[in-house]
């Protein structure tokens, strides 16, 4: 499980995916594959994510590692249809407006979550992350009316909202952390009660969850809100 913060640069970068990808190619060499074929998900909502986003992240997978992206775009208001996830060693799902993924990706919940018990990799790409989460955070800027993060960082909702989501991992996930001041959303969502806590992720910058831990990668960090007894705890996970 590969959450990343955000933050993709066109020529690739290693530090971030190429450990994915070299999961990725030893499934597709299960199957009899030499090269990988990724699947990749994008919701876009008006210009959201960029078209060159669109277009740059998936050739940036190829500029890290010898891969096939099989990228699907939908708008927002509709879904991914089942096929998606059909003959592919690894997924990504992309960034763009939070909500809209979580919409977009809802009748794949329960394959999706199937195929990664079964050791498909998985990244998400920032809202891709975020959806993650067994809660997830999927926006908003406000708890009971007070602002506890910059409004432009709401993703189109007011009150922070919490439902919800693929059930991939157990903490809820905020992502962009330094860069758009969004620590403090998770950090007054887990004092309100609304997650139990989770983490934070800069851009470029990646949690690797698997089953002997985690490991944190890239040029940022990742970092982590816990609900104690004594109150809230953030601190920064190692790598």
């Amino acid at each position: 499980m590969h959450l990343v913060g955000g933050g993709w640069t066109p020529v690739g970068d290693p530090a971030i995916t190429a450990t994915f990808l070299a999961e990725a190619s030893v499934r597709a060499a299960g199957s009899g594959r030499m090269v990988p074929r990724i699947g990749v998900l994008i919701a876009v909502t008006g210009d959201t994510p960029s078209p060159e986003f669109r277009d740059g992240y998936p050739a940036s997978l190829r500029a890290v590692a010898a891969c096939e992206p099989i990228v699907t775009i939908v708008e927002a208001g509709d879904t991914f249809a089942p096929r998606v996830l059909t003959d592919i060693d690894a997924l990504v799902v992309g960034g763009g407006v939070t909500p809209a993924y979580l919409a977009a990706v809802d009748p794949l919940v329960e394959e999706i979550r199937l195929l990664v018990a079964d050791g498909l990799p998985y990244l998400g790409f920032s809202a891709g992350a975020m959806i993650a989460a067994d809660r997830a955070i999927v926006g908003g800027w406000r708890i009971n009316g007070i602002p506890v993060c910059p409004e432009p960082t709401a993703q189109g909702l007011d009150e922070v909202t919490v439902v919800e989501g693929l059930g991939l991992v157990d903490l809820a996930v905020d992502v962009h952390a330094a860069q758009w001041g969004v620590l403090s959303r998770l950090v007054a969502a887990t004092e309100a009660g609304l997650v139990d806590g989770g983490v934070a992720i800069d851009e470029h910058t990646s949690l690797v969850v698997g089953d002997d831990g985690f490991a944190v990668a890239g040029a940022g960090s990742v970092w982590q809100v816990l609900d104690e007894p004594a109150g809230v705890i953030v601190g920064t996970l190692g790598a």
